[in-house]
């Protein structure tokens, strides 16, 4: 049986810093929310003593976290209108629609697209663990597009080795604020957590390597349409670059301006997919059409 972890620091900055914060920035694999629930659970002391999440530290204080175990999940199937773009015994691919989340978190176990693809199909690779069966990639909710699914762990190793190696081909099309001048160019900085924001990423020293390729498709007034092709795949990779740039995504509700075109969302759409077949090693590529919106949006703006 799983038992409670306890963690414990002694805070050694002169400068005052909230109790949460520090949690957040000591423990990034757990949100600030999931933090402040633990403090006020009472899981969390500062010499000894309960505190709240305002409690500010000071020098020499000694914290403890302790972590309850895991509780045991069951994912539930859920009955959805899901669109194949392709199936066989090996591998499944999927075009997400905006809006829809990929796999299961912490306190959202329902209504995501893992709980479609269990009612579709039993069998899903499990190395990713019990809340990411078959997942070997994902994209944020808010972006649509192919994705790629794996039905066995022998196919999700597979897979999983290609997008290491940068062999698995990943195009998205996206409309960005401005006028970008170049027709096309690469975008190589590392991205990291904000520093200011723990809840956003950044372009930031230290971070990991990250690598956007990007060509114009069509420039408007005040808007850009742009092709890019990721050789990595960061979380939030092309909304940081693009946003680096000086040309946030049209809708992004983190990186950019979020309500000047009728979207619900960043207008991103993960348009193209190609990988090696893990079981035949044919290479395929899929394409998918935009979303309406996007679509209706690119007219109106011709």
């Amino acid at each position: 049986m799983s038992k409670e972890q306890i963690f414990d620091w002694i805070y050694d900055d002169p400068v005052e810093m909230r109790i949460d914060k520090f949690l957040a920035e000591e423990c990034e694999q757990w949100s600030r929310t999931q933090i402040q629930n633990w403090i006020k659970e009472g899981r969390v002391t500062v010499n000894g003593r309960p505190v709240k999440a305002n409690y500010k530290l000071s020098e020499n204080d000694y914290v403890v976290l302790r972590v309850p175990p895991p509780r045991e999940l069951s994912i539930e199937p859920e009955q959805m209108d899901l669109d194949i773009v392709y199936e066989d015994e090996d591998v499944l691919v999927v075009n997400k629609p905006r809006g829809l989340v990929v796999h299961p978190a912490p306190g959202h176990y329902s209504g995501t697209l893992v709980n479609g693809l269990l009612a579709h199909c039993q069998n899903l690779s499990g190395i990713n663990g019990i809340l990411r069966p078959g997942i070997v990639h994902r994209i944020d909710k808010d972006t649509s597009g192919l994705l790629m699914v794996a039905k066995n762990d022998r196919a999700h190793l597979s897979l999983a080795k290609q997008l290491s190696e940068h062999r698995v081909i990943r195009k998205y099309v996206a409309l960005v604020h401005g006028q970008v001048g170049h027709n096309s160019g690469t975008i190589n900085a590392p991205i990291g957590r904000n520093p200011h924001n723990r809840q956003q990423m950044a372009v930031v020293s230290g971070g990991k390597p990250a690598v956007t390729h990007f060509q114009v498709i069509k420039r408007f007034n005040r808007y850009t349409l742009i092709e890019c092709q990721l050789e990595t795949g960061r979380t939030h990779q092309i909304r940081v670059h693009l946003k680096y740039i000086g040309h946030p995504l049209a809708g992004d509700p983190v990186y950019g301006p979020a309500k000047t075109l009728p979207i619900k969302g960043q207008a991103l759409h993960a348009k193209v997919l190609g990988f090696e077949h893990p079981a035949t090693g044919r290479q395929m590529i899929f394409d998918s059409p935009l979303p309406e919106d996007m679509e209706e949006i690119i007219k109106t703006l011709e």
